[in-house]
């Protein structure tokens, strides 16, 4: 084992707990606004704090990294949540980024992890897409998303593609992530459609295997079937000749 697995197995249930603090961090002052401003304060130091965290888990993992060109490349999306800066429209892309990175160092089985990364990721964007339109949508005059359960309606069927109209964000920032939730419930209605057709593909395949290996099977006691048929009328047919042969033998005798 590498230094770099190591250190990633070491350190995943930490990132975990990292990452959470984060998003609490961000999402605690939004969903409670009447906090005081100390608590608002401590909550925005407790966001660099992890910020920090994470650039330096991120600086490591390319230190210990035996190719760090390869690894830069096929790590893009822990260097974006290092580099993108505290802004309010780049909320969501965060947090999915974030989602991203901690799914990839959470080890699952395949198919439970395909299972528990749709889902997950499906209830994560409803979540925080509605927090983070909430945060932005809340305090505009003419906006019609003002408390969480608005957004949490506006955010499910904007994934599930609906779009009933009644609840819409007014907002260029609102409008972006909406388009970030847009795409995302494409995507994920995508994915798990292929999941779906996987699933009957392979249940057809198996049931058309099991099929196949039955006719085999039956075509191969067929042919022992009919061997041990050929077989016995061949033993019938010596068995006739034997008898014949004993009755002249024995007429013979008694002449």
């Amino acid at each position: 084992m590498d230094r770099l697995t190591s250190w990633e197995r070491r350190t995943s249930v930490a990132l975990l707990a990292i990452g959470t603090g984060f998003l609490l961090s961000w999402a605690i002052p939004v969903l409670v606004p009447d906090l005081s401003p100390a608590a608002h304060k401590a909550f925005w130091y407790v966001q660099v704090a992890t910020w920090a965290l994470f650039t330096a888990d991120y600086l490591i993992r390319v230190a210990l990294a035996p190719r760090r060109l390869r690894f830069l490349l096929r790590n893009i999306p822990s260097l974006l949540v290092v580099l993108l800066p505290l802004l309010r429209p780049l909320w969501l892309l965060r947090a999915l980024l974030l989602l991203q990175v901690i799914a990839e160092r959470v080890q699952l089985p395949l198919r439970l992890r395909a299972v528990v990364y749709v889902t997950g990721t499906a209830l994560f964007l409803c979540v925080v897409g509605s927090i983070a339109v909430l945060d932005v949508e809340r305090d505009i005059p003419d906006s019609n998303i003002k408390t969480i359960g608005d957004a949490l309606w506006w955010s499910l069927t904007t994934m599930t593609t609906v779009g009933y109209g009644d609840r819409f964000p007014v907002t260029a920032e609102g409008r972006l992530v909406a388009s970030g939730l847009m795409i995302a419930g494409i995507a994920l209605a995508g994915v798990v459609t292929a999941a779906i057709a996987s699933w009957f593909v392979e249940r057809f395949e198996r049931t058309a295997a099991l099929e196949r290996r039955t006719e085999a099977e039956l075509a191969q006691i067929a042919t022992e079937l009919a061997e041990t048929r050929k077989a016995l009328a061949e033993l019938a047919h010596t068995h006739g000749a034997l008898r014949d042969e004993l009755a002249t033998l024995t007429a013979r005798l008694n002449s």
